[in-house]
């Protein structure tokens, strides 16, 4: 009886734990990275390697240079929109409404600090979100390529 006790309460504390540091990321299904590059490479090396695995790149769009423009002083931010029909469809046909979240974005920044980040949703939240169940293998699949592809960006 003892030793469940000790399981339970374990549990709870890790649990407790989990939710507490989960909470304190403001931007949830946001999977962030460091990156030793510039936004400009960080970005330069994302886009080669999806084109190597023959992604469309749909847009790079420069926040900061439209900020420019706009007389708005922006540290350098990024963004890269890019897809795979062969993967993302999949999702479209469990639940239209994801494709409000695909094509697949990255965004690349520099912070206050002149750290550079990249960051890109979790495809299990972008399924979570649109309540697809029936698809895990898929999220397995995008998650897996993603992670490779980002952490191949933000490689020394």
């Amino acid at each position: 009886m003892m030793k469940r006790l000790i399981v339970l309460l374990t549990a709870v504390a890790l649990a407790t734990l989990f939710c507490a540091t989960a909470s304190a990321d403001p931007v949830a299904g946001l999977i962030k990275k460091k990156s030793p590059h510039s936004v400009t490479q960080t970005l330069d090396r994302l886009e080669k390697v999806l084109k190597d695995k023959g992604f469309t790149i749909a847009v790079r769009w420069d926040h900061g240079a439209g900020a420019k423009k706009a007389g708005i002083e922006l540290r350098p931010t990024q963004l890269l929109v890019f897809g795979n029909p062969k993967v993302g469809s999949h999702f479209f046909t469990s639940n239209q409404t994801a494709g409000i979240d695909l094509p697949m974005k990255a965004l690349a920044w520099q912070d206050e600090k002149g750290q550079v980040w990249l960051a890109y949703n979790d495809p299990a939240y972008i399924a979570e979100r649109h309540g697809i169940t029936d698809r895990a293998e898929i999220v397995k699949k995008m998650s897996g390529a993603l992670k490779k592809f980002t952490d191949a960006a933000v490689a020394p």
